[in-house]
């Protein structure tokens, strides 16, 4: 049985949801129909349409967006250069969604590179065209008031993972938070995780270097709670692995 809690966000709701496996499923309510949200995927398939094979650029690095993305199959990395010369992954985007977001809105730029991480499938319209159509429309707004507020979820995650002291803590963090929205469950009860993943990116993200991640991910594999092949990664007891948070 599943144990929730609800969160009011004003007119988003929440339901967190423990499973017996050991994962957290947020279930995200919100205001807007599927006809809403389809009149918003209509407006950028009335753009270009654009196709990308994995490892090419879509935004590349320093430079300004040709315009707004929206995902109609596939994955996107977004990171950025740290001053080691390291890729810092900060967020994957995946299907139905917009990047990038806050440049969308705000004009921002921040030198974020986005990257296909698979054969990718892209809508593009100029920012010029999206802020008008979402300024145009209540529902539309409503749309995109939720995906806001799932990124705002998504990277106060990240926060509270990093708030953990040992690098095995935040790295078992890490995989159940990516299982989370990646995550292809098996009757067995384990999970395996859909997204490709390299060991850097997984240690960036919990702040890290790639060897102390490698050495922690090999502990969880003698203990039998992860396997890790050739950036497949399974997690094979879920639950075990949140008791030991």
């Amino acid at each position: 049985m599943l144990h929730s809690y609800i969160h009011h966000i004003t007119r988003v709701i929440y339901i967190t949801q423990f499973a017996p496996s050991g994962v957290i499923v947020h279930t995200m309510y919100m205001l807007a129909t599927n006809k809403q949200q389809q009149d918003l995927v209509k407006v950028f398939k009335r753009g270009t349409r654009l196709t990308f094979k994995k490892g090419e650029y879509v935004i590349r690095p320093g430079e300004t967006p040709s315009g707004v993305f929206f995902i109609e199959k596939g994955l996107v990395k977004a990171y950025d250069i740290s001053k080691y010369g390291e890729e810092n992954l900060l967020i994957i985007r995946k299907d139905q969604e917009i990047f990038p977001l806050i440049w969308a809105l705000t004009g921002q730029e921040r030198d974020i590179i986005y990257e296909a991480m698979d054969d990718l499938v892209v809508w593009r319209i100029s920012r010029k065209d999206y802020l008008k159509e979402i300024h145009g429309s209540k529902d539309l707004l409503m749309v995109m008031f939720t995906m806001t507020i799932e990124m705002y979820r998504l990277h106060s995650e990240h926060i509270l993972n990093l708030e953990y002291r040992t690098v095995r803590e935040r790295l078992i963090c890490f995989l159940l938070n990516t299982s989370e929205r990646f995550g292809e469950p098996h009757k067995d009860g384990s999970i395996t995780l859909t997204v490709p993943l390299k060991q850097q990116d997984i240690a960036s993200s919990i702040n890290s270097t790639r060897e102390t991640t490698g050495r922690e991910m090999t502990r969880l594999e003698r203990l039998g709670l992860v396997t890790a092949k050739q950036g497949k990664i399974n997690l094979l007891n879920p639950a075990g692995l949140r008791a030991t948070l």
